[in-house]
């Protein structure tokens, strides 16, 4: 087996990345400390073509270069937009039927691989701080709570590997 050279892998362009059928999914990025971790979610976001990103509250905002060096350019292809106020961002997408969803550890939290996607809905998926997670203001706003199966001794995940882990799970949910 060999690997292929990056001209192989047939990737978008900007401007094609920009004009695609994007998944029906908005991140939120509430309060997140750590540039890197930032960029990283910049990137996944472009690997599945999702909508939007927000940035919320103290989130950093491109352009940086701690964002850029993981980002790789996604900030170029990535619709975002910074909001000073998350609870005000899950209100006005709540008020145009977009579902918003907490990722966090909460009383009756949904398992991610328990949840199921509605045809045709779009999400909001919030991630929270790298230490206090997301708010809780934002967390009893949400229509929902999930939480992402652990089964070691550790209470969380990273926030960029979070995402991951999550948007890939809903973008093979919508895509089936």
């Amino acid at each position: 087996m060999r690997k292929l050279a990056n001209e192989e892998l047939e990737r978008l362009t900007i401007e094609d990345y920009k004009k695609a059928k994007k998944t029906p999914l908005i991140i939120v990025l509430d309060n997140i400390r750590s540039l890197n971790n930032i960029g990283s979610v910049f990137r996944t976001v472009d690997a599945f073509l999702v909508e939007k990103i927000y940035l919320c509250g103290i989130t950093a905002k491109p352009p940086h270069k701690d964002i850029h060096k993981t980002a790789l350019g996604a900030t170029e292809s990535v619709a975002w937009e910074y909001r000073e106020s998350t609870m005000e961002l899950v209100e006005e997408l709540q008020s145009k039927d977009v579902k918003v969803i907490a990722i966090e550890q909460a009383e009756n939290a949904a398992m991610l691989n328990d949840f199921s996607v509605e045809d045709k809905q779009t999400y909001a998926l919030v991630f929270g701080n790298e230490v206090k997670g997301v708010a809780q203001e934002v967390v009893s706003k949400s229509d929902a709570v999930i939480e992402i199966p652990q089964f070691g001794t550790k209470h969380s995940l990273n926030i960029s590997v979070s995402a991951g882990v999550v948007v890939w799970d809903f973008w093979s949910k919508l895509n089936r």
